[in-house]
This record gives structure tokens, C-alpha cells and sequence, in this order.
């Protein structure tokens, strides 16, 4: 069931996040849309909400990993912290439903954008940071992000597995291209072209380039293995 733009967010969701609100239009705030014009969004929120989940996560892999390099670190602290892993947290909590929107954003998939879906999650966060505290909002993060921890969950993101492929046969860089950008500004979609000269091309389409990027490195990578181009 759609819910309506001014229906209040339920019991259930304040017990998912651990905390119920006393202040109702914080909450409200960051669920709601920028769709919803002339109504406080949740950007402001959700700026603040990214800078505290890569403190969080930043804090949980330097003491889960003691023996990590920085560069390992950072690779784990990326692929927790990007849109894909947001966004199937927001579903796994349910979070689709209560986002505040217009019917039309509604209709076109907003509740189940991974773009909004992520951004509406990181402003619950930085929601839960002002009211409660960082305490609660860290127990929020390592509930939900806890899972995603462990070191068979997160991998090596595509487009530095093909950089390190490429460099293995001593071919060129990949370079990534935008072909074209569709869609609304708030729900966008991206067309980007990888190319490695002297191995192939690929395009992929995502909600974000990152997101393309990373889907078209995928393709391109899985093409190469495939055709097993020998080391120079």
C-alpha cells in the first residue's frame, strides 16, 4: 500500500531505528523528498548523516581488521558506504514505504530508487545524530551495517579489478565516458561507456555515473575473462 504524502511515519519504523522521535519534524524532514516543493527535504540531513556513517563504519574496520592496511581500510569503508550498500539496507529495514513523496515520483519507482532509498537512509542518520546523539546512531549503523562486515561480504569493487587486470597485460588505463543522462533530477539515469584500449569496450546504465561505472567495469571485465587476453 502507497503511503500518503502527510501520513505520519509509523510505531514500527521508530522501533526499527531504535529511537522514537520527540521531535516529529526532524523525522519528517528526513523522509521527506525534495519532490514535495515548499516542504523541508532531507538533503541537510543527509549530508550530515554521511559524514557520521563513515565515521562509524571507519571506526568498526579499524577494530575489526587490526591487521589492514590503509588501503584495505579504505576499500572495505567504500564498498560499505556506497549507494548499492545503502540502498539494500534501506530495504532490508522496510524503509521504501515511509519515504515522503508525490504521487508521480511514487509511480515512477521513487520507493524503490536506490538513489533516494540511500540518501534517505544516511539523513535517518544524521535525524537520529541531533536528536539522540552519536551513540544511538552508532548502535543504529552496527546493527544494520554489521553483516556487510565480514571480509567474504565485501570485495574488491569492479573498476579496480579491471584497472589491476589491465595493468597485469600492460594495457592502457580504463577510461570511463558518460554517453547520456536521462530522467528527472531527482531520479537521473546514466549511460557510461568503458574502454580499455586494446582489450574491448562496455556500457552499463545506472542511477548514479558511479554507479554506471562501476556496472560497466563489471560487463567489460566478465568479457575479458571470458576471452582469457593473455599477459604481455
Amino acid at each position: 500500500m502507497t503511503r500518503a504524502p502527510n501520513t505520519p511515519p509509523s510505531e514500527g519504523l521508530c522501533q526499527t531505528l531504535g529511537h522514537t522521535f520527540t521531535d516529529e519534524t526532524l523525522l519528517k524532514t528526513a523522509l521527506t523528498h525534495p519532490s514535495l516543493e515548499g516542504e523541508a527535504n532531507y538533503q541537510r540531513l543527509e549530508f550530515l548523516g554521511d559524514k557520521v556513517l563513515g565515521m562509524v563504519i571507519g571506526a568498526l574496520l579499524y577494530d575489526t581488521y587490526p591487521r589492514d592496511r590503509e588501503g584495505n581500510l579504505s576499500r572495505r569503508q567504500t564498498a560499505l558506504v556506497r549507494k548499492e550498500t545503502l540502498a539494500e539496507v534501506a530495504r532490508n529495514i522496510k524503509l521504501g514505504p515511509h519515504i515522503r513523496m508525490t504521487e508521480t515520483t511514487a509511480r515512477g519507482g521513487g520507493r524503490t530508487n536506490p538513489s533516494i532509498l540511500s540518501d534517505v537512509i544516511e539523513a535517518l542518520i544524521g535525524a537520529l545524530y541531533l536528536e539522540a546523539g552519536a551513540g544511538v546512531a552508532e548502535a543504529f549503523i552496527k546493527k544494520n551495517w554489521g553483516p556487510y562486515l565480514s571480509a567474504d561480504v565485501v570485495k574488491k569493487d569492479s573498476k579496480t579489478a579491471l584497472q589491476e587486470w589491465a595493468q597485469g597485460r600492460r594495457l592502457p588505463l580504463p577510461e570511463y565516458a558518460e554517453i547520456k543522462k536521462t530522467g528527472p533530477d531527482h531520479a537521473p539515469k546514466f549511460v557510461v561507456e568503458v574502454n580499455v584500449d586494446g582489450a574491448g569496450s562496455a556500457q552499463a546504465d545506472g542511477a548514479s555515473k558511479q554507479a554506471a561505472e562501476i556496472l560497466a567495469a563489471e560487463d567489460l571485465l566478465k568479457k575479458m575473462t571470458a576471452k582469457k587476453t593473455p599477459k604481455k
